[in-house]
């Protein structure tokens, strides 16, 4: 059975860090992209982080890039976002996501709250 289980959402004052985590289950993990979005409240689901199955590469938005990073550990099957710098409009949910293509697919998570207030 397929799982992406996020975690280390919460609340964080302006300028503050948090560590997102993703842990999966159920799929060949390393290879894999991994990425990471965010849906703020009325707003669409953004892509904003992505790394490669062997972490070798990764691309972030230009709206995270320079406060954050992704980062994966193959032999836990997790994958990272370090969140730093945070700014009121980085509130949203996180998600995690596994594409592939040998089967083509694309596996979610649930979603952690992340919320950047003073």
């Amino acid at each position: 059975q397929v799982q992406l289980v996020e975690s280390g959402g919460g609340w964080v004052q302006p300028g503050g860090s948090l560590l997102l985590s993703c842990a999966a289950s159920g799929f060949n993990f390393s290879m894999d992209f991994m990425r990471w979005y965010r849906q703020a409240p009325g707003k669409e689901r953004e892509l904003i982080a992505e790394i490669t199955g062997t972490g070798g590469s990764s691309n972030l938005a230009d709206s995270v890039k320079g406060r954050f990073t992704i980062s994966r550990d193959n032999a836990k099957n997790l994958v990272y976002l370090q969140m730093s710098s945070l700014k009121r409009e980085d509130t949203a949910v996180y998600y995690c996501s596994a594409f592939g293509l040998r089967p083509p697919h694309d596996y979610w998570g649930q979603g952690t709250q992340v919320t950047v207030s003073s």
